[in-house]
């Protein structure tokens, strides 16, 4: 299990800087993912992390040896795309037993081997077949089956599921999850969509314009943003923020829309203006007469609820509705939501105070 170390990294392409000094470790064996809005650097990190992107200043480890002059081959680290990469002219058996040939492994091991990913994966029945016979999830196995016969140091894996449907995403997802948890492999994940961040893993790093905004627990960066950004992005539908002022500091006040409240704060409040921010799960739509009345905008069915946009004044907020409901657009509404969900940010700097 190989930790991974960036010390004070920086990559420039031309007269951009996509990484501005990146200071960081994965530990050995975690599942660790970079998430962010495409063209963040995200992809960036990995390269670096394989070798395939040199650095332009700073130094990347693997546990305490020095990586940054070694090829891809002596990291020893193993990708998965999103494209799948496999060779359309091999069948499974042989696409996954690719990395034991070229190493040139004796018959006997790579078939063991190969029957022994090919259960892990559940692809036993599907070795003869070739990549075109295959789902778009079975070949992403196959994909993940010929990084891990290789046993690496490290796995990377650049957006894997990203030309999956939506149920194959799931799926494989839990695969992935389950095939982490048994094969304990130190995992450098890069995606986009935040919900795949959350649920595969132990620490996620959102990054914004070349930079970290937060580092944590999928949970802590989730209950606890770091600032508006991190709120905005992680979480969907993501979190409702509205203007407020400070209107007493000790113990704190806020008027929020015209309504009084004290959020826990960490942090010394500097400035009169701040954001707050109220995730929609949290807000809760209804007829019942409540102390914060509201005007309906539209409702989308979400199965077993409904998410409902309204105007706050003039602030719109979405929340959740009962199904049996029948809301319709200009219909008069009525908004609670917990005071102690609520988080306040400074309206200048955007962070959580």
């Amino acid at each position: 299990m190989a930790e991974i170390r960036f010390e004070r990294v920086k990559k420039v392409f031309g007269d951009v800087t996509v990484i501005k000094g990146l200071d960081l470790t994965i530990n050995g064996g975690e599942f660790f993912t970079f998430v962010g809005p495409s063209g963040c650097g995200k992809s960036t990190i990995l390269n670096m992390i394989a070798g395939l992107e040199p650095t332009t200043e700073g130094k990347i480890y693997f546990g305490d040896v020095l990586v940054n002059d070694l090829s891809p081959k002596e990291r020893d680290v193993a990708m998965v795309f999103q494209s799948y990469a496999l060779y359309p002219h091999m069948s499974v058996y042989e696409n996954i037993a690719f990395p034991l040939r070229m190493k040139k492994a004796p018959r006997e091991t790579v078939d063991i081997e190969v029957r022994r990913v090919a259960s892990t994966i559940g692809l036993e029945s599907l070795l003869h077949r070739r990549p075109k016979e295959l789902s778009g999830g079975q070949r992403q196995r196959v994909a993940l089956g010929r990084a891990i016969i290789r046993r690496p140091k490290v796995f990377l894996m650049d957006e894997p599921l990203s030309n999956l449907d939506a149920r194959l995403r799931v799926e494989t997802r839990a695969e992935l999850k389950r095939l982490h948890q048994e094969l304990k492999i130190t995992t450098v994940y890069v995606t986009h969509d935040q919900a795949e961040a959350m649920s595969l893993s132990d620490r996620i790093a959102v990054i914004h314009q070349g930079e970290i905004q937060q580092c944590d627990t999928p949970r802590e960066v989730y209950l606890r943003p770091s600032n508006t950004f991190v709120a905005g992005f992680i979480g969907s539908p993501p979190m409702n923020f509205v203007p407020a002022s400070v209107k007493k500091r000790e113990p704190l006040e806020i008027i929020c829309n015209g309504v009084i409240l004290s959020p826990r704060v960490g942090n010394p409040v500097e400035g009169e203006r701040l954001t707050i921010g109220i995730r929609p799960e949290d807000v809760t739509i209804s007829d019942t007469e409540a102390d914060i009345e509201v005007t309906v905008v539209l409702t989308e069915s979400a199965g077993s609820f409904k998410w409902a946009d309204v105007l706050w004044n003039n602030v719109r907020i979405r929340g959740i509705s009962d199904i049996q409901l029948d809301m319709k657009a200009g219909n008069k509404a009525f908004m609670r939501f917990p005071r102690d969900k609520v988080v306040a940010f400074d309206a200048e700097s955007k962070r959580r105070i």
